[in-house]
């Protein structure tokens, strides 16, 4: 039989069958002598020992069409990445350190702002201003009031979905609305700090409906880019390829040079001023660790 990996403990990979079963699988030996970590996310074939205790053993790992790192799952169509509009405001720098991992990844990321019910048409349009340019779908919801969740709702019809995003942004009371029978730990944002307490505690897949499948991810609130060399960092900032007929220098990294498309463009208003400012950050930080 073949199904998909939706959670992994201690040694055991829960595969459900998309039908509605989900089966208690153990890797058999091969996997560990091939140094093969089966991840949540991969697709299986595997055999049953026991149908009634619904308990198997994976025979093989089929292969991946993509793989992350953090949080370790495979065969992801997209990825949602959830911000709140306000309580907490967005950290955009975060944001675009997730951008980036999903462009390294060529993964298709749309951005999703919550607790629009607490926000300002001022306030949206500003985050429209930044990322409409760079070419991300967008979408402003609120899980208070259940406004825009039907279109997040088809929007991962069909795919495998994961959510990314810092802790007290909604990402579990989304995977709630989408999917009740998920019965994810919901938490509270601290009124002291105005961040989320951690309540996703491990990944997993949920099975929505036919071939859509949703995941919550632990919330983290700082992420290291990591294994990119500074110079291809431009590549994972779309707006700016068309933008580099500007430049003088053939690889152009749009920091120190003159004449510069990209530098224009910000200066024109065509390249949002912040993604700009987070790109020298980015840069400037993989600059230094190649250094030390």
């Amino acid at each position: 039989m073949t199904g998909k990996i939706i959670k992994g403990i201690a040694g055991f990979y829960y595969v459900h069958d998309g039908q509605g079963r989900v089966y208690e699988c153990k890797a058999k030996g091969v996997f560990r002598n091939r140094k093969i970590k089966p991840l949540v996310g991969d697709n299986v074939e595997f055999e049953i020992l026991d149908d009634r205790e619904a308990t198997g053993n994976i025979v093989s790992v089929l292969e991946r069409k993509n793989s992350l790192i953090r949080p370790a799952v495979s065969n992801v169509d997209q990825a949602l990445v959830v911000f709140a509009i306000t309580e907490p405001m967005p950290n955009l720098n975060l944001l675009d350190r997730f951008l980036v991992m999903m462009e390294r990844q060529q993964i298709p990321a749309v951005i999703c702002f919550n607790k629009i019910d607490l926000s300002s048409e001022e306030e949206m349009e500003k985050l429209r201003a930044i990322y409409g340019p760079a070419g991300y779908e967008i979408h402003f919801i609120s899980t208070y009031e259940e406004a825009g969740l039907k279109e997040i709702h088809e929007l991962i019809r069909h795919k495998t979905t994961v959510l990314a995003g810092p802790s007290g942004v909604g990402k579990s009371s989304l995977t709630n609305f989408i999917q009740p029978d998920a019965c994810m730990e919901t938490g509270v944002v601290s009124e002291k700090i105005k961040r989320g307490k951690h309540t996703t505690r491990h990944c997993e897949l949920f099975f929505v409906e036919e071939n859509t499948y949703m995941m919550d991810t632990p919330g983290f609130s700082s992420m290291y880019i990591e294994d990119i060399k500074p110079e291809e960092l431009k590549e994972y900032f779309p707006e700016f390829a068309a933008e580099e007929d500007g430049c003088r220098f053939l690889g152009c990294v749009h920091v120190g040079e003159r004449v510069c498309g990209v530098k224009e463009a910000v200066k024109a208003g065509r390249i949002s001023r912040s993604r700009y400012d987070n790109y020298l950050l980015l840069y400037k930080e993989l600059k230094d660790k190649r250094r030390y």
